[in-house]
């Protein structure tokens, strides 16, 4: 399959390019477009086929379900069968944003987009561009990371190319993602509401607008095994370089010492920045402040790879804030090794 590659700064300016990825998505096809966390592999929420489609161009596991996508809250009523006033107080204060909510679904859903579950995820992105071209297409877009399932999640086009070429009908270049780690989701089907992807938008923000919400087991520790993940980013391995991740939890003196005790080639550092002068390992900075984090990380990741690293240690973040989205993702491209210092 030949890939075609559009360019879109402006959504008006860019018209055509736009008109282009639409067209393709009513068609059954998939586009590769950006969103203010990260690309997203885009298809038709509504058919099966084009939906079934992302799977086979990722190697994503059929359990693990998509998050629709929709450009206007007149959409949701569509998707969901129930929706509690808890989800239209999330919506006023974070949509457009990375925000993902699950709710009970319509029928009109098909299962291979809900993995087979009673529930639809969903969320209203704010970047124009990607914003642009799901409203030019019609139709409600089911949309995952645009990469090779389990590697890094791509934040710009170049990364979506490298692992998409050949695979998809377009790849839409928006520039770099702001956020540069996947939404925050948060369960709305049934009882206390419940925490299940960190992301951008925090444990103390969802508070701040609900009141008690509940974190899921599986957001800082591992899914048990056989248990169903209700929410893509839920596996305990994902979002993984090539290299071996190892978590390092403590101080940054501890952190220093102990990298610099290593003995051996193609080892790197994951730091945040104040460290990387004092390591005598190659290393990558993160950013110091949560938010440079999460924008950094997943590109971190990737250049890893490019540089040929082998094994990866890693500073771990925080828990709080973004801080915990941040963790999250890297203890899960670490699978869990995560070792005190």
């Amino acid at each position: 399959m030949e890939t075609i590659l559009l360019r879109v700064k402006d959504p008006q300016q860019d018209r055509e390019a736009v008109q282009k990825a639409a067209s393709i998505l009513r068609k059954g096809g998939l586009v590769a477009i950006p969103t203010e966390t990260v690309y997203g592999l885009a298809a038709n929420a509504l058919d099966p086929n084009a939906s079934a489609r992302i799977f086979q161009a990722k190697n994503r596991p059929p359990d693990n379900p998509l998050i629709v996508h929709i450009t206007r809250l007149e959409m949701l009523p569509k998707l969901a069968r129930s929706i509690p006033q808890s989800a239209l107080a999330l919506a006023e204060a974070f949509w457009p944003g990375p925000l993902t909510m699950i709710l009970p679904k319509r029928e009109v859903i098909p299962n291979v987009v809900t993995a087979g579950l009673d529930t639809v995820a969903v969320r209203f992105p704010s970047h124009p561009v990607g914003a642009a071209i799901i409203q030019e297409s019609g139709v409600p877009i089911a949309a995952p990371s645009a990469n090779l399932a389990g590697s890094p999640s791509p934040t710009n086009a170049r990364r979506c190319v490298e692992d998409l070429s050949g695979r998809v009908e377009a790849i839409v270049d928006g520039g770099s993602c702001q956020v540069g780690l996947e939404s925050t989701v948060i369960t709305l089907a049934g009882g206390t509401p419940r925490l299940l992807r960190p992301g951008f938008i925090t444990l103390e923000q969802l508070c701040g607008v609900l009141g008690d919400v509940a974190v899921d087991n599986a957001v800082l520790s591992k899914m048990k095994e056989g248990e169903t993940p209700v929410s893509p980013g839920m596996k305990y391995k994902h979002y993984a370089p090539k290299a071996r991740v190892i978590l390092l939890e403590g101080e940054e003196d501890a952190f220093v010492r102990f990298v610099n005790s290593q003995q051996g080639e193609k080892i790197w550092a994951l730091a945040f920045g104040p460290e990387a002068a004092r390591l005598k390992k190659p290393c990558l900075a993160m950013g110091e402040t949560p938010e440079e984090q999460a924008k950094r990380l997943f590109e971190c990741l990737r250049e890893l790879d490019d540089r040929g690293a082998e094994l990866v240690y890693a500073r771990c973040p925080g828990k709080t804030g973004v801080g915990m989205a941040v963790f999250n993702r890297i203890a899960r491209a670490a699978a869990f090794t995560i070792q005190k210092l």
